[in-house]
């Protein structure tokens, strides 16, 4: 039995691949937020790393294959698990219990959707400059895309903000069962780790809810403002 009819066919094998790939979001979802979060300095040291990310050419390039790769497995895979348990259980249940199961790993296929056409809006708002491209195309003193007046013009919008806060609560949500999924996925979900892993992936929920929600808020009240402004 060769890998694809054998190993991607089993629900341990689609569980392993949706595990590995959202391994490489939890990773990308923390460095993007540290990144993001240089918007409290100077708007010279979130244009320096905008214009260093830049600069790395193929290599970017080939960070976001990767990402495009993974993210394409990891919903392809997600489904397919998904409507595997439903044919599994055509009948729903009489009385539907859910004390072992919270309200985030019930709303996981939910706020995936959600969470995927929020990426889509993110990008064509701050990556490719399709809803705001005269904000895009701000230059600083030094000729580098100015990334910090571009936020702060791009969040000073209250739908805009009102709908990226919503956005990464609902991301924390998906997080904090995605998180304990992939320790349960690798068997770190025994009676000594579930404690620990299921603390662990709350916190990290909350830290990544705080950490984004904090940048349009804080421009919305007035915290963080264009260069020059009073």
């Amino acid at each position: 039995m060769d890998f694809q009819a054998g190993y991607l066919r089993s629900s341990i094998g689609r569980k392993t691949i949706v595990g590995i790939t959202g391994l490489v979001f939890f990773g990308f979802v923390f460095f993007h937020m540290l990144g993001n979060l240089q918007i409290f300095q100077e708007p010279d040291k979130i244009n320096s790393y905008a214009a260093f990310l830049q600069s790395l050419g193929g290599l970017l390039w080939i960070a976001r294959g990767t990402l495009l790769v993974a993210f394409v497995l990891h919903v392809y895979y997600a489904i397919r698990l998904s409507v595997e348990n439903r044919q599994a259980r055509p009948v729903g249940y009489v009385k539907n219990s859910t004390i072992q199961a919270t309200l985030s790993s019930r709303m996981m296929a939910l706020t995936g959707l959600v969470i995927f056409g929020a990426i889509l809006y993110h990008l064509a708002h701050f990556t490719l400059g399709i809803t705001d491209p005269k904000d895009f195309a701000l230059k600083d003193a030094q000729g580098r895309h100015d990334v910090y007046s571009m936020v702060v013009l791009g969040f000073q919008n209250p739908i805009v903000s009102g709908a990226y806060v919503l956005w990464m609560f609902l991301l924390a949500s998906h997080l904090r069962h995605g998180v304990s999924s992939v320790f349960q996925t690798f068997g770190l979900n025994t009676s000594f780790w579930a404690p620990k892993t299921n603390a662990f992936a709350i916190a990290y929920a909350i830290l990544i809810f705080v950490g984004n929600s904090s940048i349009p808020l804080s421009i919305l009240l007035g915290y963080v403002k264009l260069p020059g402004a009073q």
